[in-house]
């Protein structure tokens, strides 16, 4: 107001780069002039168009007079924005005469500063410096330290020490920084030679001959005589005079306005250019004749320390008419769990033996050579491989020989695949099973590890209190029941192991038939039983999959408190604790926990529950949210590695995304897919990433910094369904994807550097 020849002007850091003038660097609050060629400006409205910040000034600029516009650098937005222009050749001599003249006066008033200043005149203040400043009177004293020279790189001779001498049983190496470490290598010369090691083999695939089919079929159609009653009916003369003024507003709002244009997928095309090779690179492959042959891969587990170690389990292949019973299984081939290492991709490392075939398992967090697996009879067994850790760790590639991904993956299937191998794998007897009267009914469909911060750790047995039992392992079944389990010490497991080896020599049974021996079935029992009924309406909610907080677990049943021996003794009574919707036991919680839960159903629902157990609390009552979003039983129900309370669900034709708290339903879910999702996983260095598995053997990559209403990549993987994949980021440089298919196949593949590397602030 008051300046017509002052336009304020709004610049982005891209047009600031191009004109330098960018603010607090090449323009100042000082030195705020910029005189900018007119011919540049209009230059760059040729070229950027109405994407050029001078658009909306594009008659003012063209009608300039003069040859350079003066561009204000204006911090205070005096007039509105950051920048303006000056628009008169008038006010732009004025703007710069002033400004010359401000630097004149500061000048000259900066020169008569300097000419005002004294020297300095001593009154003796620097004595009284001098007498407080610190002087050494002492001579300092030397030390030499010194040992006589054959002591030098003499060996040294350590001895062992019984943890158990110590206080708490508990020996403690403390972390301290050595110094010695601390130098950076700047040059180092290296010399590496490697010959590829060559073999010969040959394979054949399986031809399906094609067969004509036809299908014909024919509308039913009204007689004239029906056509003509009906029409002038008068339940047709209500009809269209209800519905005859909607239909109006609708096709005059066809005419204006495409309704079934996708304004999302439009949105989404328009970032296209300039995005980087996104795949999946195939590494290694995996299979054997004789335990995967017409089976199934159920779970897929990486090592958690040791590199390129991939364990694997295995079911009968289910029929159409076999899918709704789990548990039926043949006894021609042993139920177990494999060992494979990408050093040695053609033999076998370790082979676990369980009763039953394994649905799920999972690998201690604390201890990795202690291991968990549900079955489809509804067991849960126990594994313990630290004798065989070794062997593990010294599968390592043979020297001078590199396994190229490209070239020794089908040689490696195809010979895997004939059961060439040197030696027999090691196998492993379970070390400890539940209880059957007292187990699922169901197959034990999801498994999860409970942290526990206790001393006892994985190595079982209680806390400090005898009366305090840590809840180490939770499990779920179709049959509407939530197990909580602690584990046995290491005295019933040898104890346990010890039994089954002398029952199997006193009967003479193979080791692959599951030993029913009452004794051994008394071994192990859950801790606390949670039925998801509701009594009052009858409702059941079979869980196939379950997400909970990641928090220390613990509890101390009603009454006198039980040893753990006590709990495994003779059966009398319930082992456990039973609670349910109309439950009235007490229990006391010795710590805050988080009973927040996902549960992923048969029938594809999703409930989100909260099982409240509070002090001198009659009856804990669960609140639950369903949802029936999916179609079919959710396959994959997961928490996101970045995130604890973001959620992933994928069953039948949909995935959903969830947050813990939402009760409106999920944040995120997708529109029907043609196929089906048959499993999925996060990616775990890029929180908008994840995978997820189909019917027809490809895998979707779906990136929701890109797209959100498809996948931003799919590959094909395999000819038959994918049943699982599990990622591993254990190497730097390498991470990996395993998917395994229906065939008894795994897949080993390698994630390209766009899926492996996160986006900045994602």
């Amino acid at each position: 107001i008051g300046h017509p020849e002052i336009f304020p002007l709004l610049l982005t850091e891209k047009t600031q780069e191009i004109f330098n003038c960018r603010a607090d660097e090449d323009i100042t609050e000082e030195n705020c002039f910029k005189c900018i060629k007119k011919e540049d400006i209009i230059q760059d409205l040729k070229t950027r168009a109405k994407t050029s910040d001078f658009h909306r000034l594009k008659k003012v600029i063209q009608g300039y007079p003069g040859e350079e516009i003066l561009l204000v650098f204006d911090p205070s937005s005096q007039y509105g924005e950051d920048f303006y222009i000056v628009a008169s050749e008038e006010a732009k001599e004025d703007l710069l005469k002033s400004a010359a003249e401000e630097r004149e006066e500061t000048e000259e008033e900066r020169e008569e500063d300097l000419e005002g200043h004294k020297p300095w005149v001593s009154l003796g203040s620097e004595k009284e410096v001098e007498e407080e400043s610190l002087k050494e009177r002492d001579t300092k004293i030397k030390y030499k330290i010194s040992r006589v020279r054959r002591k030098f790189g003499a060996p040294i001779t350590f001895t062992d020490k019984n943890a158990s001498d110590e206080k708490d049983s508990y020996a403690e190496c403390t972390a301290y920084e050595d110094d010695t470490f601390s130098i950076k290598m700047l040059e180092r010369d290296v010399g590496v030679q490697m010959v590829p090691k060559l073999r010969e083999t040959s394979t054949q695939t399986k031809w399906t001959y094609p067969k004509n089919a036809s299908t014909q079929y024919f509308p039913r159609l009204l007689s004239n005589e029906a056509k003509a009653e009906s029409l002038s009916s008068e339940a047709m003369k209500k009809f269209l005079t209800a519905v005859h003024l909607r239909m109006e507003i609708a096709l005059q709002q066809n005419e204006i306005m495409n309704v079934f244009f996708d304004d999302w997928k439009a949105l989404a095309e328009d970032q296209e250019e300039g995005k980087p090779d996104v795949y999946l690179k195939a590494y290694q492959s995996f299979t054997d004749v004789q335990y995967l042959k017409n089976r199934t891969i159920t779970c897929i587990r990486w090592h958690p320390t040791i590199y390129g170690i991939i364990a694997l389990s295995a079911r009968e292949q289910p029929s159409d008419e076999e899918q709704v019973n789990l548990s039926n299984k043949s006894l021609l081939h042993q139920s177990v769990i494999l060992f494979w290492s990408f050093f040695d991709p053609m033999c076998l490392q370790l082979v676990l033996k369980a009763p039953e075939d394994i649905y799920c398992f999972q690998f201690s967090p604390s201890d990795p050579n202690i291991i968990a697996g549900g079955c489809v009879d509804g067991q849960v067994v126990l594994w313990d491989i630290s004798k065989h850790e070794e062997k593990l760790r010294s599968a390592k590639p043979v020297a001078d020989e590199v396994i190229d991904s490209s070239e020794d993956e089908p040689r490696a299937a195809a010979a895997a695949a004939a059961g060439h191998s040197s030696t027999e794998p090691p196998l492993v007897r379970h070390c400890a099973a539940s209880s059957i009267p007292y187990t699922h009914t169901k197959p034990a469909t999801d498994i999860h590890w409970l942290p526990c911060n206790s001393e006892d750790n994985q190595k079982g047995g209680t806390s400090e209190n005898r009366d305090e039992n840590y809840l180490q392992l939770v499990t779920c079944s179709p049959d509407c029941s939530i197990f909580f389990w602690d584990i046995p010490s290491k005295e019933h497991r040898e104890k346990f192991l010890s039994e089954q080896i002398k029952e199997e020599k006193i009967s003479h049974k193979p080791p692959d038939v599951p030993d029913t021996d009452e004794d051994l079935d008394l071994s192990w029992k859950p801790l606390i039983k949670i039925n998801l009924r509701e009594r009052d309406t009858n409702t059941e909610y079979g869980p196939i999959r379950i997400s909970l907080r990641e928090l220390q677990y613990r509890y101390k049943p009603q009454g006198k408190a039980k040893s753990m021996s006590a709990l495994r003794g003779p059966i009398k009574e319930k082992p456990y604790t039973e609670l349910s919707a109309s439950s009235s036991k007490n229990l006391k919680v010795l710590q805050n926990i988080s009973t927040d839960f996902f549960v992923g159903k048969e029938d594809g629902e999703v409930i989100y529950s909260n099982w409240s157990m509070k002090i001198d609390t009659n009856s804990p009552k669960p609140h639950s949210q369903k949802y029936a979003l999916h179609t079919e039983n959710i396959n994959t129900l997961q928490k996101s590695p970045f995130f604890k309370d973001i959620f992933l669900s994928i069953g039948g034709q949909k995935f959903a995304i969830w947050k813990e708290g939402v009760t409106n339903g999920p944040i995120l879910q997708s529109s029907c897919s043609a196929g089906r999702y048959t499993a999925g996983q996060w990616s775990l260095t890029r929180p908008g990433v994840f995978f997820i598995g189909r019917d027809n053997g490809s895998i979707d990559i779906w990136d929701l910094l890109k797209k959100t209403h498809e996948p931003s990549h799919f590959q094909n993987i395999s000819k038959s369904i994918i049943t699982f994949i599990s990622p591993s980021s254990t190497s730097a440089e390498q991470h990996f994807l395993a998917v395994s298919d229906n065939l008894g196949v795994l897949h080993i593949l390698e994630i390209c550097h766009a899926l492996r590397h996160p986006l900045s602030n994602e």
